[in-house]
């Protein structure tokens, strides 16, 4: 008797234990519990609220939203790098003195640090430390890496993702590091499955099928051209038919554009 997929289930329960893992491996198991949700809020890979729900009871609980656009085409070391910076300003809340509206101050730059991923407002080297609108990048041998290190070792992975959120989803310096955590591919290019379901996305959505027409499969305004990944994560952005070898791999680029161009030849 086979088991029944229950993908909520799974969805939940995968990230509740990412949370759990790094709540312990990072935050010494002190951060309390809070509500994960799903939103899809544009260019942003998710968000903090604090005390944003309430029970029957009158208890309170904080939100970490996680944007599902970009779960298929980030490496999931950046899907759970983007988890704990939301766990950082859980920490804040209770424990120190968040800046006001959506400042990032210096306490929590100085806890972002402590605990691997270095705040930046470019994502990379030399960024500003801190601001309104921050991203961050993973200390190379720091906790953050050797924490996702240790939970990709036990087999975790996220099961489902959005087939018609092809997003572009920002960089980060820890793509970098991808090969060395494990994951360095993008799903979308490591999973075979997922990658002939992306590629087809577009096809589906034009012969009728309903997608989520708020998040194209290409940004706005550059429809002349590809995305080019490469087995890395690195990615760039070129002319149609390009080929081109990635400086850090050197490996070749592949293009979903180019695939789901094949996707479309074949079944015509």
């Amino acid at each position: 008797m086979s088991i029944r997929k229950v993908p909520t289930h799974q969805t939940y329960a995968e990230l509740q234990q990412a949370y759990d893992h790094f709540n312990n491996a990072l935050f010494d198991g002190g951060l309390p519990n809070c509500l994960i949700t799903l939103q899809r809020e544009k260019r942003s890979m998710g968000y903090f609220s604090s005390q944003r729900f309430v029970d029957a009871q009158g208890t309170y609980t904080d939100e970490i939203a996680m944007n599902p656009a970009y779960f298929a085409v980030v490496p999931l070391i950046e899907t759970m790098q983007t988890l704990v910076h939301e766990m950082c300003h859980l920490w804040q809340f209770h424990f120190g003195k968040p800046g006001r509206g959506r400042y990032h101050n210096e306490e929590w730059a100085s806890k972002m640090e402590a605990i691997g991923l270095m705040p930046s407002s470019t994502g990379q080297p030399g960024g500003a430390r801190t601001g309104q609108l921050m991203a961050d990048y993973a200390i190379e041998d720091g906790k953050f890496v050797k924490a996702c290190a240790d939970l990709l070792t036990q087999s975790f992975c996220l099961t489902w993702y959005d087939r018609f959120s092809h997003a572009d989803a920002p960089r980060s310096a820890a793509e970098r590091l991808d090969i060395s955590v494990g994951g360095g591919a993008p799903p979308y290019i490591a999973l075979p499955a997922l990658t002939q379901a992306l590629a087809s996305s577009a096809t589906s959505t034009s012969n009728g099928a309903q997608g989520d027409e708020s998040l194209p499969v290409k940004p706005t305004g550059n429809s002349n051209r590809w995305k080019y990944v490469c087995p890395c994560g690195t990615s760039v952005w070129g002319k149609p038919k390009l080929k081109i070898i990635c400086g850090s791999c050197e490996s070749p680029f592949t293009s979903p554009d180019a695939a789901r161009l094949s996707t479309n030849s074949e079944s015509a």
